[in-house]
């Protein structure tokens, strides 16, 4: 750092100051580096330059792929993220590369690809099979061990992710240790209702949520059709609704509480916890609601406790903490006379987005599955017997921990661009501070001084404060913008010299953060992000990446590892771009249903893959396009067909000769293709020499994936004629 320092200095030895002002002297000995400049937020590239010849593993190291992604993903030795769809079952002849699945789904159909646009969901439902059967065995094992009387049956909460084909995954794949849904809403109700009917009998369908008679109804209709349902009170008035609709239909329910424990996580997912939490019934009401029960005679119509102390609980003595209150109270209402069956632990068991295993963070914990059943069934255990209770069920409700790692979201970067400011030479430097305005100067002599002293935080803070001068000058007009351009490149001097330049470049990705990536737009979540090949390259730039919205917020620059900035690779190819493809991991729960249609981007396509035997490895057994122009436009209540008539008869007016049917067909194309951008490609209305300067290529040339999909033929081709 004190050589970069008099890098600046030796550059401004032989410029004459302004009258009356001190130059800086490079002959003064080096200042030791000062304490007061604040460390840069990201290390990640800090020890790459020591690097002599990069190998995958040192990518593995850099990106932490082994930390979060373990047992499911890993990279090769030639520099592609693979995926381990068995987990730690996985045969090394079973791995995915990630990269030829992306290769497969967006290459063209005449080269033996799907069409398909990015940015691109791949599902693993092979790693869906991998979680639960996880989840079954850490319980099967806690219950084992402890000599747990009773057993484990969880349930799906099906808001992580409502897709039909995860949920009906998750229903089959559960189906021999009798894995239940969980619904917190009709529609969600009607969905576990019909997927239940290809499940075990013995599956729990839990009812959550606040409830209206409809809601009421359809849970006890699920009742009479043989699905093992609870309907959980969350409010204290729901109880006289259950036994009015219950009488009425002549179906006798199953009904389970929602307690307010004490306990609480202090993180921002324990916020619907604790005795002021949204949902639940504190332990007054739920002692008025075994005394109704009683007096209507069904009091063995209660047979489950519920409780939620927060999703991604951090350590497993906050844990153990709740479900120890829980087990009291469970106790209690045995007492009470219920017939007490279940205790539901709700979710709460997380994953960690960071791979640091830390237990007072939002995106880590700090247990594995296998701790988290074993600090329940010891905490239920110790309960019970010591209350001579019988061990009930255990239940949870575990979304996050079963659904994030089955998906990953992959996108291009379609650009990249630095802040760039001037170079300055001496004479730059000289004739700026020549042409400083005259109440500017002091703040020269003080940066100047400083420099002397080897004060780097008093130069930074100068030199920022001769930034602000020049631009109030500019404002008033007594500086020109040559000038105001000049005085960025001598800030970023400064900044060199005392060694806290940090150039961190944007890059440009095809991806609506508001869509694909809600909760780090909304809560901060963080998510594992990195390049899925070119990992055998040693990374040479750092990055923030940049959406297609127009809005400030549509941008990511924050990292898992508290870093402000991601490694990533040179762009390569024509305009800087040769389909350079970034992942991210771990979202496979909530993201894509709190998505939104912020500047109508639209969902992304998505395909199913699953491991095979076959000579790539694996085989895809579904593949959906993402949603066109046509589809988001329809969502806000647009018709575009109607919107396509009206522009074709403006064509018609204004267009007299044979260019307009082409143009016609250009827009009628644009209505069907996805909101996202084209990368490689020219698009259909591009200009060219001949046909009247238009050029309308042809429905081959864009296809959307549809056809690849679903054989559709969707492409107006009546009113393109």
């Amino acid at each position: 750092m004190p050589a970069l320092a008099f890098s600046v200095e030796a550059a401004m030895a032989a410029l004459s100051p302004p009258s009356g002002y001190t130059a800086w002297d490079s002959s003064l000995p080096a200042p030791e580096p000062f304490s007061g400049v604040p460390p840069s937020t990201n290390t990640v590239l800090d020890d790459v330059s020591s690097v002599t010849q990069w190998t995958s593993s040192h990518s593995n190291a850099l990106y932490k792929v082994d930390a979060w992604g373990a047992p499911y993903f890993s990279v090769n030795a030639s520099g592609n993220v693979t995926v381990r769809p068995h987990g730690a079952r996985t045969m090394d002849h079973q791995e995915i590369d990630l990269l030829k699945v992306v290769k497969k789904a967006s290459d063209s159909k005449s080269t033996g690809g799907l069409d398909l646009r990015l940015p691109l969901i791949i599902r693993f439902p092979d790693i869906l099979k991998d979680r639960l059967e996880c989840l079954q065995s850490a319980f099967n094992y806690a219950v084992k061990s402890q000599g747990y009387s009773s057993h484990y049956q969880g349930v799906y909460p099906v808001k992580s992710n409502q897709d039909r084909f995860v949920v009906e995954d998750i229903v089959k794949f559960g189906s021999s240790f009798r894995f239940g849904l969980e619904a917190g809403s009709k529609p969600e109700l009607l969905m576990a209702m019909s997927c239940l009917c290809k499940g075990s009998s013995e599956s729990l369908l839990i009812c959550n949520g606040f409830k209206d008679a409809e809601y009421i109804s359809l849970a006890l209709i699920a009742r009479k059709l043989s699905l093992n349902t609870v309907i959980v009170l969350e409010q204290e008035e729901e109880l006289d609704s259950v036994i009015d609709i219950s009488i009425k239909l002549g179906i006798r329910p199953v009904v389970g509480v929602r307690a307010k424990l004490r306990t609480k996580h202090s993180g921002h997912f324990g916020a619907t916890s604790g005795e002021k939490g949204k949902f639940g019934l504190t332990t007054t009401q739920i002692i008025r609601v075994v005394k109704k029960l009683k007096q209507c005679g069904m009091l063995d119509c209660f047979q489950l406790l519920h409780f939620h102390i927060g999703s991604q609980i951090p350590s497993t003595s906050l844990l153990a903490d709740g479900v120890g209150e829980a087990a009291q109270i469970y106790s209690e209402l045995v007492r009470l006379g219920a017939s007490m069956k279940v205790i539901d632990i709700g979710g709460g068991l997380g994953i960690d987005y960071d791979g640091s295993k830390s237990t007072n963070s939002d995106v880590s914990v700090g247990y594995t599955i296998e701790e988290y059943a074993m600090a329940v069934v010891q905490a239920v255990k110790f309960v019970c017997d010591r209350n001579s209770v019988k061990h009930p069920i255990i239940c949870s409700e575990s979304g996050r921990a079963i659904v994030s790692h089955h998906s990953i979201l992959i996108f291009e970067a379609v650009s990249s661009s630095n802040y760039t400011v001037p170079t300055m030479s001496s004479y730059d430097v000289h004739h700026f501070i020549e042409r400083l305005p005259e109440d500017a100067h002091s703040d020269y002599h003080n940066l100047s001084q400083s420099a002397v002293r080897g004060e780097y935080d008093a130069c930074l803070a100068y030199a920022d404060q001769l930034k602000q001068t020049c631009v109030e000058k500019f404002k008033d007009g007594s500086m020109d913008i040559e000038q105001l351009a000049a005085i960025d490149g001598f800030c970023e001097l400064v900044a060199k010299a005392v060694g806290v330049s940090n150039p961190v470049s944007t890059y440009h990705v095809n991806l609506s953060v508001f869509t694909s990536v809600p909760d780090f737009w909304g809560i901060g979540q963080l998510f594992p992000i990195l390049p899925i090949h070119r990992l055998s390259e040693c990374p040479s730039k750092k990055g923030i990446l940049s959406d297609l919205t127009c809005d400030s917020d549509g941008k990511i620059d924050k990292f898992i590892g508290g870093e402000s900035s991601l490694p990533l690779h040179e762009l390569e190819g024509d305009n800087g771009m040769n389909n350079y493809y970034l992942g991210m991991f771990l979202g496979g729960a909530y993201q894509e249903a709190m998505g939104g249609l912020h500047n109508l981007f639209g969902g992304p396509s998505v395909i199913r893959v699953s491991q095979s035997d076959g000579p790539f490895g694996f085989a895809v057994t579904r593949a959906v396009p993402g949603s066109s122009c046509s589809d988001v436009l329809r969502s806000m209540n647009h018709e575009p067909e109607m919107m396509f008539e009206t522009l074709k008869h403006r064509i018609e007016e204004y267009v007299h000769d044979e260019g307009g049917s082409m143009i016609a067909g250009g827009i009628a194309q644009s209505f069907h293709n996805m909101p996202y951008l084209t990368v490689g490609s020219s698009c259909c209305l591009t200009a060219a020499s001949g046909n009247n300067g238009y050029y309308y290529c042809s429905d081959e040339d864009f296809t959307t994936g549809d056809e690849a999909v679903s054989g559709e033929d969707d492409q107006w081709s009546d009113v393109c004629a």
